[in-house]
C-alpha cells in the first residue's frame, strides 16, 4: 500500500492508502474521492480522472504516452502537471504522491 493524498477543488483533502498494482484512478473510487468521474472506467477514452499532479511529484512520474496526451486535450483547462490517473499505476515509488482535483471534469 502507498499513501495518496487526493485534493479536492475546494481544498479538501483525502488521505488513503492505495494498494500496489491499481490505478490512481482506481484508489479514488475505491474510496469514494469525489472529484475524480472516471466514467470510462479507466480506458483512457475519456478525460474525467484528470488531475494535477503535485509539482514536486510531476518528473518522477513515467512519461505521458500519445493516447494520454491525446485525452488530455479534452480536459478542463488542463496544465503543464495534469495526467490521466488512470494511467499512473500505483507503485511504491508514488507513496506520498499529491494530486488536486481540477474545477470540474468534462
Amino acid at each position: 500500500m502507498v499513501k495518496i493524498t487526493y485534493i479536492e477543488h475546494g481544498g479538501a483533502e483525502h488521505v488513503v492508502d492505495v494498494p500496489l498494482g491499481l490505478t490512481v484512478m482506481e484508489g479514488a473510487r475505491d474510496n469514494n474521492i469525489p472529484g475524480i468521474d472516471a466514467d470510462c472506467g479507466g480506458a483512457c477514452a475519456c478525460s474525467t480522472c484528470h488531475v494535477y499532479v503535485d509539482p514536486t511529484w510531476a518528473d518522477k512520474l513515467p512519461e505521458k504516452e500519445a493516447m494520454e496526451e491525446d485525452m488530455l486535450d479534452f480536459a478542463y483547462e488542463p496544465g503543464d502537471t495534469s495526467r490521466l490517473t488512470c494511467q499512473l499505476k500505483v507503485t511504491p515509488e508514488l507513496d506520498g504522491l499529491v494530486v488536486r482535483m481540477p474545477e470540474k471534469q468534462i
